[in-house]
């Protein structure tokens, strides 16, 4: 926090808050995990050549109104997108796609994020094309965002951190097949597959997006475990790889009371 004299002049004030920034930044980009998104912090004064912007601008254009178009494209087509938009909704925090979802360049060690203070979700539109994948990412983040809405999530809390990362791999991405293919399975441990693919999931993304040692970020899975990934809200099921849980989870989501249109 910043104390400011109440006697200093309006310029001395606004110079004083731009030396903060400056030496926060560092830190507060590390702690929000904005050093992986460039763009959260880019200058509106940068200047670039006319090769740069023909070469690099216009490329970087380009991929934004693709990322774009697959993301409006996911949310009026994809069962498991329309339930969260409508389990937002119904929550108090509904999604205007063009002011809560954002297609930026981003470090190539990450496909997404969620910003808490705008809140906002980021695509990154150099690392993921795919419908399927951008589907992921979205859901993947959009739980992140129902968390925030719902439980007053605190990021910079680290077993509010793990918790929604626990619910986030629970919920958009763990399945036998990628829990086989991460090495989190075999024969002799189907059982707890899904749990290890779960852990493994959050912490990789925990280590991506925070300053903690390994061991920090384990012991707050642990701690947390077993309350968050028994936490389904709001999808209600853990999605299998090809079936049709993604319909019944949308299906569904009317009993519960969240908006669908």
């Amino acid at each position: 926090m910043t104390f400011i004299d109440p006697s200093s002049s309006a310029e001395q004030l606004e110079d004083d808050k731009l030396k903060s920034s400056r030496r926060s930044s560092s830190s507060e980009d590390r702690q929000w995990g904005y050093d992986l998104y460039p763009q959260r912090r880019k200058k509106s004064t940068e200047t670039h050549g006319i090769t740069s912007l023909l070469d690099t601008k216009g490329q970087e254009n380009i991929s934004k109104i693709k990322c774009e178009r697959t993301i409006y494209k996911c949310i009026k087509q994809s069962p498991i997108i329309k339930l969260m938009m409508g389990a937002l909704k119904s929550s108090g925090c509904p999604v205007d796609i063009r002011r809560h979802i954002s297609c930026e360049e981003c470090a190539p060690t990450v496909s997404g994020g969620y910003d808490p203070i705008l809140n906002q979700v980021v695509i990154c539109q150099n690392s993921v094309h795919k419908i399927g994948h951008i589907q992921s990412v979205l859901l993947h983040e959009m739980i992140h965002m129902f968390d925030y809405c719902r439980h007053d999530l605190n990021f910079k809390n680290l077993d509010h951190l793990a918790c929604t990362e626990i619910r986030a791999a629970n919920l958009a991405h763990c399945s036998f097949l990628s829990a086989w293919t991460q090495g989190d399975v075999s024969v002799f441990n189907i059982k707890q597959a899904h749990g290890d693919c779960v852990k493994s999931k959050a912490l990789s993304s925990i280590l991506a997006t925070r300053d903690v040692s390994t061991t920090e970020a384990i012991d707050a899975i642990e701690r947390v475990f077993p309350k968050c990934y028994s936490d389904l809200e709001p999808i209600g099921r853990r999605i299998r790889r090809n079936s049709d849980d993604m319909f019944k989870a949308y299906t569904e989501g009317y009993y519960y009371g969240y908006d669908s249109s």
